[in-house]
């Protein structure tokens, strides 16, 4: 049974009983609400026919909550994701047009393939490759990015200049209404309330009569499952770029909302589970003709506060977004700038300008890394995809950088009786023969130069020194690097005369030097299990210093 839950973790939902059924409908009625016309408008966002945006709000939808490790996130078509399938495709295919949804189409495939392998594979922890500062610059631009695209629909805009003044009144009075609904009634189906007034004042004034840009007709039917058109060599290696960052990017924004959910539950977060979900979400939407899902956060939101308690609301969510597949000659009259009055109000909880502040004040380094990566995705649009991979080189820079320069310090004792940073604190040594120090940072090859290249730049102006003591207990790893490093000094401190001293070594550090023969009675080292009992006896090297040998045991 329990192999068989791990293949179809659906089964471990409770039975659906009426009183499930009430609450979990109720709340996938209240998503529904939102998931349609946003699903219609993120279509749009991404080049593709309107259509496929309630496409990628069934199966898609179900099957990512079905195999998912967070049963209450609401998967479907999510602004980032479509902005970046949109950036990814443009210069390839005239949006809508059977080549760029074929190419939409793969992307979803090998998106959907790789975070599946990733899941299977438990490398859930490559997600980790794109840190927040990276996503916070990336995510502000690529709204910046939405917004701007979407003010030709919002305000008719011509290619010779000029507005459609309706259109302006359309989408200028969707937006008032969307933006004052969210603040002073975010409880309310706004957006299902605009799209059904926009609706019925565009029949009524015939404006489709008179060639305003309205939703149109859908096709009242369900998808078809089947395969796309191969592709060329060429066509796909340049998919493949897109692909991996469309996974990555697209699962960070699942990692935020299952965060969420599972900190308010209390629960630990199954991410190579979600990942396995999410691919298959995302396989599932490129099979039915339609585009690459993601977790949407506003969505999930509302099904968590609708009071939601298991996957059932989503199954509910599905159901209600099939009877609008069929119901979907009401939205014929919605006009176009309605949709893009949608977009713009989704997309504009991610524009924060505020966060690059907060983060400059935390952390300098990383502010500049969100910085650039801002710059770099409105710089290289429409390849926005650009700004995520210099990021990510940025950050992966600096974490090398941080790795190759660990912190190594003088300890001394403070009045509290905590070793600190000597020159920092201005404290005394130890003892006026003892040179003590500590790394905070593994020993290992990135780390071991810097480490040696430390005790003998210090010691070699202070003559006076007869003891090195090295406080270990930040040190939980040493690798071969770091245990050649160490034998070196050892031995270099032994020409010197000077005795070495360890205190606080960890079991893992410990059973790597003993194996390499570093802490016999022969290597002249001496232990101490605890700080204190190596003050102790440094303290009393003042009054007798000590030839020393190994009289520590390990």
């Amino acid at each position: 049974m329990k192999s068989l839950h791990a293949w179809f973790p659906f089964l471990r939902w409770p039975r659906l009983t009426p009183t499930l059924f009430r609450q979990e409908w109720t709340a996938g009625f209240s998503v529904a609400l939102l998931m349609v016309p946003q699903s219609v408008a993120y279509a749009a966002l991404a080049g593709m026919p309107l259509v496929t945006g309630l496409y990628a709000a069934l199966l898609p939808a179900l099957v990512g909550v079905m195999w998912g490790g967070s049963t209450r996130l609401s998967i479907g078509p999510s602004a980032l994701t479509c902005v970046l399938i949109s950036a990814s495709l443009t210069g390839l295919a005239q949006p809508s047009s059977a080549q760029w949804v074929n190419l939409a189409i793969w992307l979803a495939l090998l998106s959907g393939t790789l975070q599946l392998l990733m899941g299977l594979l438990r490398y859930g922890w490559l997600l980790n490759l794109i840190s927040s500062p990276v996503m916070m610059g990336f995510t502000q631009a690529a709204g910046l990015l939405i917004m701007a695209s979407q003010l030709p629909a919002l305000t008719g805009w011509q290619a010779d200049g000029s507005f459609q003044w309706t259109d302006v009144g359309f989408g200028a009075a969707s937006l008032a209404a969307l933006f004052l609904a969210k603040k002073w009634a975010p409880k309310s189906p706004s957006i299902m309330l605009v799209v059904a007034a926009s609706a019925a004042v565009s029949y009524a004034m015939g404006y489709a009569a008179n060639g305003g840009a309205v939703i149109g007709a859908l096709p009242a039917s369900l998808p078809s499952l089947g395969l796309p058109h191969l592709l060329t060599f060429e066509e796909l290696a340049f998919l493949a770029g897109p692909a991996v960052l469309i996974a990555l990017v697209s699962f960070l924004e699942a990692a935020s909302c299952a965060k969420t959910e599972n900190q308010k539950e209390g629960t630990v977060w199954q991410e190579n589970q979600d990942l396995m979900g999410q691919g298959l979400a995302k396989i599932v939407s490129g099979l039915s003709g339609s585009f690459a899902t993601s977790t949407s956060f506003s969505r999930s939101a509302i099904n968590l506060a609708s009071g939601a308690k298991t996957g059932w609301a989503v199954v509910g969510t599905t159901s209600f977004v099939l009877l609008a597949v069929f119901a979907s000659p009401a939205l014929f009259h919605v006009p176009r700038a309605v949709l893009a009055a949608i977009v713009i109000l989704a997309v504009s909880s991610l524009i924060q300008p505020m966060a690059f502040v907060k983060l400059w004040r935390i952390a300098r380094i990383e502010a500049m890394t969100a910085g650039m990566t801002f710059v770099i995705t409105l710089v290289s649009t429409p390849r926005i995809y650009w700004g995520v991979l210099a990021g990510v080189l940025l950050g992966l820079s600096h974490f090398l950088y941080t790795r190759l320069h660990p912190r190594i310090i003088e300890v001394g004792l403070h009045d509290d009786g905590s070793l600190r940073d000597r020159h920092l604190w201005h404290l005394p040594p130890l003892a006026s023969n003892v040179f003590a120090i500590r790394m905070d940072a593994e020993l290992d090859f990135a780390a071991a130069s810097s480490f040696e290249k430390y005790i003998t730049e210090k010691l070699s102006d202070q003559a006076q020194i007869q003891h090195v003591c090295l406080f270990a207990q930040p040190i939980n790893r040493i690798d071969a690097t770091g245990v050649e490093t160490l034998q070196q000094l050892r031995h270099y401190l032994q020409r010197r005369g000077i005795q070495l001293h360890i205190s606080g070594i960890k079991l893992p550090v410990e059973n790597a030097l003993k194996l390499a023969g570093e802490l016999g009675l022969e290597s002249h080292v001496i232990l101490y299990r605890t700080d204190i009992e190596a003050l102790h006896a440094l303290r009393a090297l003042t009054i007798q210093p000590s030839k020393g040998s190994n009289s520590g045991k390990p």
